[in-house]
């Protein structure tokens, strides 16, 4: 296959801005430079696109405009969501699961934390973390969608656990609330977000994997959340994330978020019958197994092992044939450490080096996905 013919396979990783997207975005760039929190007509103009972004995200969430925090990224939403809240209770313990992304188990770690393990189809055990909840313990911080291995977790029934300790900790007379977060950033696209409806005080979303522009996002701080900002300053963003707004990038997410939303349910439908015929043509080989849950997956992910096969070889094998796939987490991989979700549903170290992450999207075609089993057959 020529190299310029390329074929990405990575969308977890980051999307490609849609073009008319990018489109708006330049002509905000030019027309509203203005700094928002100025009193002359162009700035209030300029305010004015800030506070209408911030109305199409807080529409398309169905929740209030006023906790809706524009923040630069999925990893700063969930900064913000971690310390905000323990930086408020330093004498109080969170829990995190053993799948999160790197930007909630690195600023837990600053903490006192527990971290509550999933079963071998990367879902929470529920019962485990049950029993880790103490009367200190003030944040809950699960991820709704694993980037690696895309398994949706049931937070339903982690809000009705939540909402049993809460009526408890009350009839014993203790106030300490009992937060609960979700890192929803590769959810957006494949699933309806109502963060009302899930029971969650926090969301993360990133607009680097909704097809809007890099370093931005949105973290969702339901109405009487305790949170403290982790940016200091001007106070902007509600006194939550101070600095001048990036208002093009704003702007993009808010209009992404809306449209991702909005072709869910035709994008999903399209994914999924892609996704479903890769999974049972790579079924056919023995030597390939899938990772995590095929249940409760969200509609562009599969990973998978190839037995005897180590994943950077035919990573390179396949992207000199213009193929682009990874084995995880994008922040691992220029690390090469081995993942740490695939370790959490009990993989072997050499099973691990075995695995591939390929992600679909907007972009991809049965076509491609028919030239991906052909050079992953022809090299096993």
């Amino acid at each position: 296959m020529n190299k310029k013919q390329s074929i990405y396979l990575d969308y977890a990783a980051s999307t490609p801005i849609d073009p008319d997207i990018l489109n708006q975005m330049n002509k905000i760039v030019l027309d509203h430079f203005y700094n928002p929190s100025e009193i002359y007509q162009e700035a209030v103009l300029s305010r004015k696109v800030l506070e209408d972004s911030r109305l199409r995200v807080s529409q398309t969430l169905e929740v209030k405009s006023s906790e809706i925090i524009f923040v630069a990224g999925g990893t700063e939403a969930n900064n913000l969501a971690i310390s905000g809240i323990m930086e408020n209770f330093k004498d109080s313990n969170l829990i995190v699961s053993s799948i999160e992304h790197a930007s909630i188990l690195k600023p837990a770690e600053q903490y006192d934390y527990k971290i509550v393990p999933v079963n071998a189809q990367g879902l929470v055990e529920i019962d485990k973390l049950a029993k880790l909840i103490d009367q200190n313990t003030v944040l809950i911080s699960i991820l709704l969608v694993n980037n690696e291995i895309g398994v949706i977790q049931d937070l339903k029934s982690i809000t009705n656990l939540i909402k049993k300790i809460v009526a408890n900790r009350r009839s014993q007379g203790n106030s300490l609330p009992l937060y609960f977060h979700t890192d929803g950033c590769q959810a957006l696209n494949y699933l309806r977000l109502r963060p009302t409806r899930l029971g969650v005080d926090l969301m993360s979303l990133n607009g680097s994997k909704i097809y809007g522009p890099k370093q931005s996002g949105a973290l969702f701080v339901k109405s009487g959340t305790k949170i403290t900002p982790i940016i200091l300053g001007g106070g902007q963003e509600f006194n939550l994330r101070s600095g001048t707004e990036n208002l093009a990038n704003i702007y993009g997410f808010s209009v992404a978020c809306q449209k991702a939303q909005f072709i869910l349910k035709d994008e999903v439908k399209r994914i999924t019958q892609i996704r479903d015929y890769l999974i049972q043509e790579l079924s056919l080989n023995p030597k390939i197994k899938i990772n995590g849950s095929l249940r409760h997956r969200v509609a562009n992910n599969i990973n998978f092992r190839i037995e005897g096969i180590d994943n950077e070889w035919l990573i390179l094998k396949l992207d000199s044939e213009g193929i682009m796939v990874s084995s995880g987490s994008a922040c691992n991989a220029s690390k090469q450490e081995l993942s740490h979700v695939l370790k959490a549903i009990k993989l072997s170290d050499d099973q691990i080096r075995s695995s591939i992450r390929v992600t679909l999207g907007r972009r991809t075609t049965m076509e491609e996905i028919k030239i991906l089993l052909k050079y992953i057959n022809k090299l096993i």
